[in-house]
């Protein structure tokens, strides 16, 4: 089995503020853009056998930009649905709730259009990408690169090592990098985290 690579999508204007955007649909700002023009040259220095992109623009515009060719939406890589923290930064959750772990204590539920999901719900989601992963490998030689977001890829990293989705949040991942998903014996590894070109 290849390689899976990890890209967060480059910076957007809420991200840059701390702001939760989950279902949002908010466009990379230039900064965003920028850092993922800087990682073509990472990717291009792969052969890519599959790539799979979340349907928000700020995705798969970090999709375009990268130079992926015949990327496939799906629709499970969309961010965590924060639910009633929709837009909300951490710092003023705490106001609030000062012991509050997204990880650990999902979110206040939200209107009925994105009513928020529990880390085990994210994580069922990630298995689902898994085993679409896994299909993709099965059937082409190369990589598989997922464009997506940074709280679900960080799930996903803990579900592919075989932890709980909770576990998420050993993994801090900054927008625009790449990261590389590997075995070692036969067992899943990480390769390389949080990876950005050398200025």
């Amino acid at each position: 089995m290849g390689d899976l690579f990890l890209v967060r999508h480059g910076e957007t204007e809420w991200s840059r503020s701390g702001r939760h955007t989950g279902l949002t649909d908010v466009p990379l700002n230039e900064h965003g853009r920028d850092q993922a023009r800087s990682l073509v040259p990472l990717i291009r220095s792969h052969r890519i056998g599959a790539a799979f992109v979340s349907p928000f623009q700020r995705a798969r515009e970090t999709a375009e930009l990268i130079g992926l060719q015949d990327v496939r939406v799906d629709p499970d890589l969309h961010e965590w649905d924060y639910g009633g923290y929709e837009g909300i930064t951490t710092v003023e959750i705490h106001r609030e709730r000062p012991d509050w772990f997204l990880f650990s204590d999902g979110v206040e539920p939200g209107p009925p259009e994105h009513p928020g999901e529990s880390p085990e719900q994210v994580g069922e989601r990630a298995d689902r990408v898994l085993a679409r992963v896994e299909a993709a490998f099965a059937n082409t030689e190369g990589c598989v690169v997922l464009v997506a977001h940074g709280h679900f890829l960080r799930v996903l990293t803990a579900r592919h090592l075989g932890l709980p989705p909770s576990h998420g949040a050993l993994f801090q991942l900054g927008t625009g990098t790449l990261c590389r998903l590997g075995t070692e014996h036969a067992r899943p590894v990480i390769a390389a985290w949080n990876v950005r070109p050398p200025s």
